[in-house]
């Protein structure tokens, strides 16, 4: 007989996107359906998000309170008196960037293979073609993708089309 860990039983009762959990690399989870897109997103697309915290500084500054008292021949009386405030100001605004992705049915485990060998003929993925779409594989996604100026682990659909993985649609030549 053979035993199966509590939340493989409760997994394969369920829905596959009610089993997706965030991997232990921190990466939300690798597809957000449309419950969780842009506006305007087209049905049955799926989505990625990449939020970017807004950057809070503390500045200070030296208020002129009262100027420094100088004689004609340049002698100083009195110096002159600040007053030191202290404030909090954003210096980069909070940054939302919305991101098409494959959808979790179409990361197959052959589609993942073929992910992974693309990442590795590349130079950014060095682990064993799994098919899984784990922790290592979204490290290589992350590097891949940080060139093109998106920094996150889950696959963006531009990504897998530069990688040749999706088909893109050409202009009809007719």
């Amino acid at each position: 007989m053979h035993h199966f860990p509590f939340a493989l039983l409760i997994c394969a009762s369920l829905p596959l996107s009610a089993c997706d959990t965030a991997p232990p690399s921190g990466e939300p989870d690798v597809v957000q359906t449309l419950a969780e897109a842009p506006p305007g997103a087209a049905p049955g697309t799926c989505w990625g998000k990449v939020v970017t915290p807004a950057v809070i500084e503390t500045i200070t500054d030296q208020i002129l309170m009262q100027p420094p008292e100088v004689l004609s021949d340049g002698a100083v009386t009195a110096p002159a008196v600040y007053k030191t405030e202290t404030r909090q100001a954003i210096v980069q605004e909070r940054k939302v960037t919305w991101f098409e992705t494959p959808c979790a049915a179409d990361l197959t485990p052959e589609f993942v293979s073929s992910l992974q060998r693309a990442l590795k003929a590349r130079g950014y993925y060095r682990a064993g073609i799994n098919g899984e779409m784990d922790t290592r594989t979204r490290a290589a996604v992350r590097r891949y993708q940080k060139t093109e100026g998106l920094d996150s682990g889950i696959l963006s659909l531009a990504a897998a089309r530069r990688l040749g993985l999706i088909a893109v649609d050409l202009p009809d030549a007719g």
